[in-house]
């Protein structure tokens, strides 16, 4: 089985009015009670604390491997495309689910410190975590790129299509930043951030 992505939006003030040690639980908890309740799998969620919630990726099924696809194949692509879109599109994914540098990833050190760091690379305590002050820049980043996405078919037919390990269709990958430029704006919205879930 895989490993698998639980995306929340999640107010920062409230959980760093948590010690750190129980920030994760906190947000697994309000994951459970959702599951609990039947449902609350729609966005916006038909349950969640007035503190977080859950966000639902309509083009994957909850594995954390679409998203990683995604990221390699804008590490393959990005080359290709044009410079303004291409800076753009850093900007944005980059923490999300791109790093230049993958060590550079926020989710290696638990977000700066604010959840608890991975045990060891192999198991991460968070898969993404991007602070309330990183989104307004990624919005800006997504409004920048988000009418743009066509400019990338060529780059992802070159590099991309047909390849393993790569998001099966140019349709796919698109679907996929969609959905994070809905969630990304969404929380931006709120004053909230993302954390991501194994």
């Amino acid at each position: 089985m895989g490993l698998c992505l639980t995306l929340f939006i999640a107010d920062w003030k409230h959980l760093g009015s948590l010690p750190v040690e129980d920030r994760i639980r906190a947000l697994d908890e309000e994951y459970q009670k959702g599951e609990m309740a039947g449902g609350g799998r729609d966005w916006p969620p038909a349950h969640g604390a007035a503190w977080c919630a859950e966000y639902d990726f309509r083009s994957t099924t909850g594995a954390f491997s679409p998203h990683a696809r995604a990221g390699d194949a804008w590490d393959d692509m990005r080359p290709l495309v044009d410079a303004s879109v291409r800076e753009a599109m850093d900007a944005f994914l980059a923490g999300l689910i791109w790093n230049a540098d993958p060590a550079d990833d926020p989710a290696l050190n638990g977000g700066g410190g604010f959840f608890p760091p991975p045990a060891d690379r192999w198991h991460s305590s968070v898969l993404v975590v991007c602070p309330p002050g990183a989104l307004p820049g990624k919005v800006r980043a997504w409004t920048g790129v988000g009418s743009r996405l066509e400019e990338l078919r060529e780059a992802f037919a070159a590099e991309c299509a047909g390849w393993a390990g790569r998001p099966d269709t140019f349709e796919d990958f698109t679907a996929l930043l969609r959905e994070w430029g809905d969630v990304t704006t969404e929380a931006a919205r709120r004053g909230w951030g993302l954390v991501g879930l194994p």
